[in-house]
């Protein structure tokens, strides 16, 4: 059986709107959620359930208010929703990789660059960093031309596979995936589920959000199931 390398414990997350007499919006709720080694698990239920809460609130872009995000780090369990700041940066620079809908890099920096500072980041030299770079992106169908160009004015299909390309090439152990192909046609969705398909068959554990049923179709070896909580004051 497959080692877990993701678990989560009575994750709970609501949100205040301060605006409107401090009303509660709960949207996780006892959610318990174990990921392994190896195998992709997407997300499922109707808009509003809370998947994109989830995946940031596993990643630490929201801060869990009940509960425990246990991430295998290093060979140690580390708890995220309540872990230091700095440690957080560090299991995500080794371990939890996090693919959002939209790129958010520094501008100017070239695509080349953007894609190559995840392996640098974690020691690799700086010319292979840019030569797999070179490779993930072609195998990602965007243009050696492109490459030595900033991504800001791409369109969000391009970005898109700028974000793929920066994801899947860091090797994490844990990869989250946010509407990995919702830009992309195709060929370019193909892809992607040959890089998932790669990544599941090294051992990587991926999280995901996929609404095009075929791509999920593709990728899921199971199911989790979000049912939408009832709001409260």
């Amino acid at each position: 059986m497959s080692a877990p390398l993701l678990r989560t414990e009575g994750l709970a997350k609501s949100f205040t709107l301060h605006l409107q007499k401090g009303t509660r919006i709960p949207v996780l709720r006892d959610i318990d959620l174990t990921l392994t080694a190896g195998e992709c698990v997407v997300l499922s239920g109707p808009s509003g359930t809370g998947k994109s809460t989830l995946m940031r609130s596993l990643y630490g872009n929201y801060r869990a208010e009940g509960g425990r995000i246990l991430a295998r780090h290093r060979g140690d369990w580390v708890d995220l929703a309540g872990a230091d700041p700095r440690l957080v940066l560090e299991v995500r620079r080794d371990t939890l990789g996090y693919v959002s809908q939209f790129l958010r890099v520094v501008p100017r920096v070239s695509t080349l660059e953007i894609v190559a500072e995840a392996l640098t980041l974690r020691g690799t030299s700086h010319d292979e960093a840019v030569e797999r770079a070179r490779t993930m992106l072609l195998r990602l169908n965007l243009p050696e031309p492109l490459h030595a160009l900033p991504p800001a004015t791409f369109s969000g299909g391009e970005q898109q596979r700028v974000n793929l390309a920066r994801g899947f090439i860091g090797g994490h152990p844990i990869l989250l995936l946010d509407e990995p192909t919702a830009s992309l046609d195709a060929d370019n969705r193909d892809a992607v589920v040959a890089l998932v398909r790669e990544a599941k068959a090294s051992g990587t554990a991926i999280l995901g959000i996929v609404h095009d049923t075929p791509t999920r179709d593709a990728i899921a070896d199971r199911l989790f199931h979000l049912t939408p909580l009832q709001a409260a004051a």
